[in-house]
């Protein structure tokens, strides 16, 4: 299998324009295995027999593979098994840049006039990762609507539940909202993780 260096980003598309980030862990006789993404890890995960596609990112293109969920560890830390069902080949499909974490978040739903206080973990053009305190009033399907604070103005974000799942070793949950964006919205997304990616890089070289 033509795949990236053991450690490296890989980044799994599992439908619905969700496209999370994880690691390559291991490369096996025919198969390889992946960190689980904290939303979908567990019990409560995907199970074996899901179909999907994975992706990773070298210079100045994009290198696409459908694979096979074969196994997921019962068992911290959880990883994922994959069976690729055909050889890798280039993609030029736009994906949107992911970054960001740790700004305050209000939620609002179907369950009435009250509101969620969260903490977003990364964002992009077109999904929302944030962390809650207690989702019981959360479920996937539901429709939100999130207002964060993204750098020089707050953001707007009306969408729909994906994925709710235990924080892995924190108190909390994890939820991931998916959302459609036009301009003037999706620039304000993409300058703030642009400045988010430059301030990460600047504390990099700091600590080098």
């Amino acid at each position: 299998m033509d795949l990236p260096e053991i450690g490296s980003p890989i980044f799994l598309a599992l439908g619905d324009g969700v496209n999370i980030r994880s690691r390559l862990e291991s490369v096996d006789d025919g198969t390889f295995s992946v960190a689980a993404p904290l939303e979908t890890s567990g019990p409560d995960g995907f199970l074996p027999g899901y179909e999907f596609e994975v992706f990773w990112v070298p210079p100045r293109t994009r290198v696409k593979m459908p694979v096979l969920l074969k196994g997921v560890t019962d068992s911290s830390p959880f990883r994922w098994t994959l069976f690729p069902t055909a050889e890798p080949e280039i993609s030029n499909r736009r994906e949107f840049a992911r970054g960001g974490a740790g700004a305050s978040i209000r939620l609002f739903g179907e369950w009435g006039p009250s509101w969620l206080q969260g903490q977003m973990l990364d964002i992009s053009e077109g999904g929302l990762r944030f962390w809650v305190p207690d989702a019981k009033m959360v479920k996937e399907g539901d429709y939100m609507r999130a207002l964060v604070w993204l750098g020089n103005g707050e953001a707007e974000i009306k969408g729909k539940v994906y994925a709710v799942r235990p924080a892995g070793d924190e108190p909390g949950f994890h939820v991931v909202l998916i959302f459609k964006t036009i301009d003037p919205l999706a620039q304000m997304i993409r300058q703030y993780v642009i400045a988010w990616e430059i301030g990460e890089r600047r504390k990099a070289r700091q600590r080098a």
